[in-house]
């Protein structure tokens, strides 16, 4: 007893107050203790010296020094006082076992239980042993002081080392892996650490809590039974393996709503989102199993070719014990991640129009598999965003549905690290691993981590371990390549059937509820499932909410462009704003030369400039209340200094946005400079726009080419998101484009890549000539009735060119945006035109330039602003006007570049003709040029007036 009576004596009262004075002079200077203590004190880590920091007392309480001559105190319940040794010793213990303490709670996910097939155990780890911090056997069960450090994880100050190690084992070794000690944020890593350490989650789960737990198993298990039962050896991605993600979403989902949220978006790839979809979203089974009948998801009178039913979503407004709360599911492709920033954008957009000010209200919940979450470079992109200011979102709850294996790729192959979650250390992200055969840990964690979000507004990671019953779909035989995981799922109980069993032993539940519940969830589904075969959907899903007054899209051509004049009143007012800097905001000298040559530009009447048309197209539509959203890469000031969107005090680096200033009841005007992403970016901005309709969005590539980066965002969202999902876009695409000896990278935003993704009039693409009708083109955005993408070929060297300018009224003059824009004619009768030149874009400028050199006084030149959908009708009238032309056309691209080497397929040209408006399938093929039906050239001109193979100007 004489250990304990040293050791009671040491830590009590006074001594403790003597040790943390010591420790005190030695921070401030090493040299005035005694070496032993120096050499302790040297050797503790924060949470060591935690333990003297609290022992110290108030900063504000006076106290006289303890310390004299080096001789501790009189003990405070002892009378007797300690010798130096025996403080030593008691001290040197409760340091050791305070860094035993410590690993657990840094690496004791590498000894916990994951695996619920057993076949990946944790080995030992040498930081876990007491032995590495000088604890023997005889050590384990005497006494240790360890002070507020344990006090939440035991409940005493004093334990012995068994005791703690129990009590950490069971934290931080069981079914629940958590790292969270790479989080640099003290606030953040100590509410985990205590919530982990005093939640004591296994005792707190009631008996009704447990049969909710065991409903929802059963919904998702007995859905995805049913399903194999039903449509033997058809693809559904099940979820089988990873039932206790349901469990889980509905965990998360309750315990936010409670909290105040009002929108939950979801995105998730292919694997489990039938289930999600019936059992979170709650979309109707009927309507499932019809989909698996061949049905398609919307009503017939309404177009679009669909997709398979496990890229579908849906969304349902539900009440969760009071609190109203709208379940989005994103529609996503087989690229697996690409709805992450999607789904971002959309939840930011919603945030925005609600109150920005209270983004917890509105929160992302994306859903990952193990080989895609470490391999797909977009999540890194995803996460990079979460905090910057023009992205964040509140933070989002990312749950990755751990399958140990991606198709056939064992984890050794799939990723280089520890585990698949760990790129999200790269944002501070806490990462709970959770074993998929544990449902009450899984719910625990999963609440742990909507708490978590709500609380910081940081992103944290959910890692539900568990395995995949069957092969990558329900086709595939898996034991060709992983015959040993597969001989242990086949033997292993599925997570339902262990739960079950589990609450019949606790007397939760009998085996008779147990079996009832199953019979009647499968006994529904018969019923929904014989109902199928009538089912027809009796709307579409897609012009509700923040889309309610819009139309759907108009079915073929549409002649008559929607007007898009300003008066003139309102086009003076904003550029005042654009002219105009506060009086004390230190302008940089060259921008304050900029604005006085505005000033003069809107006094004199001439000279708007592309930039300035732009941003006049950007005032007039935020005046009208509307919110304007651009982002890319240093487009604040413009890769080529021509917007200036937002000034910089040049003294204090204060910033003045001169459009969010024109009138005090306009709408927003935002510019972001985005990080340097573009698959991600284009992404989340793809997902404002779908979420409002109401706002301008655009993204800028610093150069056109940029958009490669972000192809999968422009192939399988933007230009086909209406046709297979019923999704709707005005995102716009600014794409700077132009050969200006800049070498081929930075030359061409290609194009012919939009061209050939044109069909069914899905979306706009345009190279524009004047700044007059860039104006008209953004505003045309939001002034339809219904939305389309818009991709610009902006320009380069055009920014500045003298004649690429419009007069500041001639915007409202001309009251709508102008498809194909021609020249007044030359001669007084068009028959004496001999060449009729047809160009887009810069190459226009180019033969303005050019035809006076030559002397080319029977040349016309007809300027194509939009390329699609093509102005047949507006080009025919043109070519009437000059009969005996021979027709030419002019591009800066070469030739099997740009908009000249395409024709249209043969459905294409009977449309020309007044035929079927072609199916999903008409895409524009490469040609030689000279074919009947080509795009710039209607069927009715003769064939002595068509091209040959297009060419440039200088050959032609």
């Amino acid at each position: 007893m004489a250990g304990v009576d040293i050791l009671s004596t040491a830590f009590s009262g006074a001594n403790t107050a003597y040790l943390a004075e010591l420790y005190a002079r030695w921070a401030s200077d090493p040299g005035s203790v005694d070496p032993s203590f120096a050499s302790l004190f040297s050797a503790m880590d924060e949470e060591g010296a935690a333990i003297l920091h609290d022992a110290e007392g108030a900063s504000w309480s006076p106290r006289e020094s303890m310390i004299d001559g080096g001789e501790a105190p009189p003990a405070a319940s002892k009378g007797a006082p300690v010798s130096v040794a025996s403080l030593h010793a008691a001290a040197d213990d409760s340091l050791r076992a305070t860094q035993l303490i410590r690993a657990y709670r840094v690496r004791g996910h590498l000894e916990a239980r994951l695996d619920p097939l057993g076949l990946q155990i944790p080995k030992p780890h040498a930081d876990l042993d007491p032995a590495t911090y000088g604890f023997g056997l005889q050590d384990l069960d005497r006494p240790i002081y360890l002070g507020h450090i344990v006090a939440n994880l035991i409940g005493t100050q004093t334990a012995t080392i068994n005791q703690v190690l129990d009590a950490l084992r069971a934290v931080y070794c069981g079914p629940i892996g958590a790292e969270f000690m790479h989080v640099q944020d003290p606030e953040h890593r100590n509410w985990l650490q205590k919530r982990l350490e005093g939640d004591n989650w296994r005792a707190g789960v009631s008996a009704d809590e447990k049969k909710v737990i065991l409903h929802h198993l059963t919904e998702a298990e007995g859905f995805e039974a049913f399903c194999q039962k039903r449509y033997v050896g058809t693809k559904r991605f099940g979820l089988e393996g990873e039932d206790v993600t349901i469990p889980a979403l509905h965990a998360m989902i309750d315990q936010v709503a409670k909290d105040g949220v009002r929108t939950v978006a979801i995105g998730m790839p292919h694997r489990g989102r039938l289930n999600t979809l019936v059992n979170v979203v709650r979309k109707p089974y009927t309507a499932i199993f019809s989909e698996f009948a061949g049905a398609s998801f919307k009503p017939d009178d309404v177009q679009g070719s669909g997709d398979v039913k496990y890229h579908l979503g849906t969304s349902t407004d539900v009440d969760i014990d009071g609190n109203p709360v709208h379940i989005s599911l994103q529609p996503n492709p087989s690229h697996l991640e690409a709805v992450d920033p999607v789904v971002i954008g959309k939840v930011r957009a919603t945030q925005d129009d609600d109150d920005p000010h209270a983004r917890s209200r509105h929160m992302a919940l994306l859903l990952h598999g193990d080989a895609a979450f470490a391999g797909q470079g977009l999540v890194y992109e995803t996460m990079a965003m979460s905090q910057l200011i023009g992205y964040r979102t509140g933070g989002t709850i990312h749950v990755v549905v751990n399958n140990q294996i991606g198709f056939t790729t064992v984890s050794a192959h799939a990723y280089s690290g520890l585990y698949c979650t760990d790129i999200a250390k790269a944002v501070q992200a806490p990462i709970l691993h959770v074993n998929g055969d544990e449902p009450e840990a899984v719910v625990y964690c999963a609440r742990l981590a909507a708490d978590f979000r709500q609380k910081f507004a940081t992103d944290i990671v959910l890692d539900i371990v568990g395995y995949r019953r069957h092969g990558h779909n329900e086709s595939d035989e898996p034991s060709f390549t992983q015959p040993t995981m597969y001989k242990a799922i086949a033997a292993r109980p599925t997570v339902r059937t262990l739960y079950a069993d589990r609450l019949v032993r606790e007397s939760v539940v009998t085996e008779a509820e147990a079996t009832a519940q199953w019979d009647a969830f499968q006994d529904r589904l018969e019923e929904s499932y014989q109902a199928a075969q009538t089912y027809k959907p009796n709307k579409a899903d897609w012009l509700e909410g923040a889309w309610t007054g819009l139309k759907p899209p108009p079915v073929g051509a549409v002649d008559a462009e929607p007007a898009t004049g300003v008066a003139v009143e309102a086009l003076r007012k904003i550029g005042e704003a654009l002219s105009t800097a506060p009086s004390d905001f230190n302008i940089n000298p060259k921008i304050a030369r900029q604005l006085k040559a505005k000033a003069a530009m809107f006094q004199s009447g001439e000279g708007i400039d592309w930039a300035t048309g732009e941003a006049l197209g950007f005032g007039s539509l935020v005046l009208e209340k509307h919110r304007v959203r651009l982002s890319g890469e240093d487009c604040q000031r413009g890769t080529f200094s021509q917007r200036h969107a937002v000034l910089t005090d040049q003294v204090n680096q204060n910033t003045y946005v001169p459009l969010n200033n024109i009138d005090a009841g306009q709408g927003v005007f935002e510019v972001y400079n985005s990080l340097l992403s573009e698959f991600g970016v284009l992404g989340f901005e793809y997902g404002y726009s779908l979420a409002d309709p109401n706002a301008l969005v655009l993204w800028e590539g610093q150069f056109g080419d940029f958009a490669n980066g972000a192809q999968v965002i422009i192939d399988q969202f933007i230009a086909s998101g209406e046709t297979k999902w019923l999704r709707m876009s005005g995102l716009v695409l600014l794409l700077p484009h132009g050969y200006e000896g800049q070498g081929p990278e930075h030359s061409s935003a290609r194009l012919e890549r939009y061209l050939q993704l044109c069909a069914e009039n899905n979306m706009r693409v345009c190279n524009l000539t004047t700044p007059a009708n860039y104006f008209h083109a953004l505003r045309r955005q939001l002034k339809l009735d219904y939305r389309k993408p818009l991709v610009i070929m902006t320009p380069k060297s055009l920014l500045r060119a003298k004649l690429a300018v419009s007069e500041p009224w001639e915007s409202p003059r001309a009251t709508t945006f102008v498809p194909l824009m021609a020249e007044s004619i030359r001669s007084p009768k068009g028959d004496a035109i001999e060449r009729f030149v047809t160009a887009p874009g810069k190459a226009i400028y180019d033969l303005l330039a050019e035809r006076p050199e030559r002397a080319l006084d029977k040349v016309a030149i007809l300027r194509l602003e939009q390329f699609y959908p093509f102005p047949e009708k507006l080009l025919a009238e043109q070519l009437a006007l000059y009969p005996k032309a021979k027709v030419i056309w002019c591009q800066e691209e070469p030739e099997k570049m740009g908009g000249s080497d395409l024709r249209r397929s043969p459905d294409r040209r009977r449309d020309a003709q007044g035929g079927s408006q072609g199916r999903p399938s008409d895409l524009c093929r490469p040609c030689r040029g000279g074919q009947p039906g080509h795009p710039a050239w209607p069927a009715s001109m003769p064939a002595s007036r068509r091209p040959g193979s297009p060419r440039r100007w200088a050959s032609a």
